[in-house]
């Protein structure tokens, strides 16, 4: 017999998911009178073509929403409950329209909580894979406010101009990146496919072989006979590194090293800010409380330098400084600008404003960051090349003018 699901609330208002094997959804329902259940719906099973398919969790690719889907999420969610529709009907019109399998199950779960009279926020706690500790803050404060689809339109804008600053980020090193592993690749093949053949005339003709010779000769070989060697050692650095970076000392190392990098550092620096006002300021325009806000704000930082500047500054706010005095004192990170606008919101009431300010200035800071790694990059890795293939050819054909001077002699 079939298997149908069905959706039914009990004597005391629970409501109940579950399958019931029967041999029509007639039946199906008259059990479920019997038992004295409200139906609120039976779904028929799928056959043939319209069978649902599930795959195995390593097969479902794609499933897990990215922060494009959640953005987009935010923004129809805000759309519909400023319509004036309920947030359960609103959740269920935006679960059918979500194409991935893992963000609809996950919007189920958590429409089916919120009928229950579990708080929204509460329901997407449940889902810290997909909506964050700021999220579900934002979300709370907006169920406080009673401005809900005003706090998802200013969550969706945020995201937007988080993603786009990543976008930014992966645009200024896509092209290098591209450039230097066709350099590399090409430099692997004339150093395993040319330098043999030259290697083995040089040796046919006799002669002694100048030091740059031998050495583009010992590389060679050593490329073609014991590349796994230079495999392992690069797996064992990548993983060594990543290891110290997950402790305490190697955050704190690597982190305070992108810093000081020349046009990197300025790089990582002027996100940092851009991200720090952004995640700041709409905290505080949400009304979050500012040390909550400073809280939430540390764990985004993505640096453990900054992350320990801004808890420091948490303990000064709660000693009743002011946020400004803490970022005066780390102008490595905050420049003075950054801290003498917030002194400024600060002693009129307006840092959220001085926030938004702060958060523009730097995203244009970050285009031009952005323009001037790329600029640096590209002459770098141009003489990187052209030095590689310059001791290529030089390692090749010294012997060769040697060799034939002597035989002209």
């Amino acid at each position: 017999m079939p298997v149908y699901e069905y959706k039914a609330r009990d004597r005391g208002g629970k409501l109940i998911t579950a399958t019931m094997e029967a041999a029509s959804q007639r039946d199906v329902a008259s059990l479920l009178r019997e038992k004295g259940y409200f139906i609120s719906e039976i779904k028929a099973p799928k056959t043939g073509l319209n069978a649902d398919i599930k795959l195995p969790k390593w097969l479902d690719i794609g499933s897990k929403p990215n922060l494009r889907d959640v953005t987009i999420f935010s923004r129809q969610f805000a759309t519909v409950i400023n319509a004036g529709l309920p947030i359960v009907q609103s959740l269920a019109i935006l679960e059918r329209q979500t194409d991935k399998q893992g963000f609809k199950d996950a919007l189920k779960k958590v429409r089916e909580d919120v009928e229950t009279g579990l708080p929204l926020s509460e329901a997407l706690a449940k889902f810290p894979g997909i909506f964050n500790r700021l999220y579900i803050y934002l979300v709370r404060a907006g169920e406080v406010s009673g401005n809900l689809d005003g706090i998802l339109e200013r969550i969706a804008s945020y995201q937007e101009k988080q993603a786009e600053l990543r976008g930014k980020l992966r645009s200024a090193l896509t092209y290098p990146t591209v450039v230097l592993v066709i350099a590399l690749a090409v430099t692997y093949f004339l150093l395993t496919g040319i330098v043999p053949q030259f290697a083995s005339i040089l040796t046919q003709l006799g002669g002694e072989l100048p030091l740059i010779t031998s050495i583009l000769i010992a590389i060679s070989d050593f490329l073609r006979y014991q590349w796994w060697l230079l495999a392992i050692i690069i797996v064992a650095a990548v993983v060594g590194i990543s290891l110290y970076y997950r402790t305490n000392q190697g955050k704190h190392v690597i982190d305070r090293l992108l810093l000081r990098i020349p046009v990197v550092g300025k790089l990582v620096q002027k996100t940092a800010i851009a991200s720090f006002s952004n995640t700041f300021g709409l905290l505080l325009k949400s009304g979050v409380n500012i040390i909550e806000s400073i809280e939430i704000t540390k764990g985004t930082a993505g640096n453990i330098i900054v992350e320990d500047i801004l808890d420091d500054a948490k303990q000064a706010v709660q000693r009743g400084e002011q946020l400004s005095v803490t970022l005066t004192q780390n102008p490595h990170v905050f420049p003075p600008l950054v801290s003498s606008m917030i002194a400024i919101g600060e002693e009129t009431g307006a840092v959220d404003s001085m926030l938004d300010k702060i958060a523009s200035f730097y995203e244009r800071e970050v285009n031009e960051a952005v323009e001037s790694l790329t600029a640096a990059l590209e002459p770098m890795l141009i003489v990187f090349l052209g030095t590689v293939v310059g001791f290529i050819v030089a390692g090749m054909f010294l012997p060769m003018f040697s060799i034939i001077g002597t035989l002209s002699g």
